[in-house]
């Protein structure tokens, strides 16, 4: 593969040839070709992306826990659809978490547990939850964990 010479132009036209290009230097230790500055920048932004994507699926993990423990009225027509999700949603996010990520969770879980709830009071109408989040995360997260 022949490494096109001026990368930080090619990141503004073909961000994917780039990343290419990018894996094959490192591949062969070429360090000092690489474009730094815009790998610096992919690296911060793929973090900030694995952080917003498990904190969106914990947060559907609540959601649909706080359905299933306060929405009696839909109870019964939804109970094993909001189980089917929570087991979904779980999976998912026990099969993307990294020690960092599940540190981080651990530090905002009562802002998404926050979020959750005020989606919940929208679809629902409640107003009956809990100011600081029931869960710990081991439980949020443990598939054989059930209210």
């Amino acid at each position: 593969m022949t490494i096109t010479t001026n990368l930080k132009q090619l990141y503004e036209t073909d961000d994917n040839l780039w990343l290419e290009e990018t894996i094959e230097l490192l591949k062969q230790k070429e360090f000092s070709k690489l474009d730094l500055e815009n790998l610096i920048e992919e690296l911060i932004s793929l973090g900030k992306r694995d952080l917003a994507k498990a904190k969106s699926i914990l947060r559907q993990i609540i959601i649909h826990i706080l359905l299933l423990q306060y929405w009696q009225v839909e109870y019964e027509r939804n109970y094993r659809h909001w189980m089917g999700e929570i087991k979904t949603f779980r999976y998912d996010l026990n099969n993307h978490l990294t020690t960092n990520l599940i540190n981080k969770l651990q530090d905002d879980l009562e802002n998404i547990y926050q979020s959750a709830v005020d989606f919940v009071k929208i679809k629902t109408d409640l107003t009956i939850f809990l100011e600081k989040c029931p869960y710990t995360l081991v439980q949020l997260l443990d598939e054989n964990y059930s209210l």
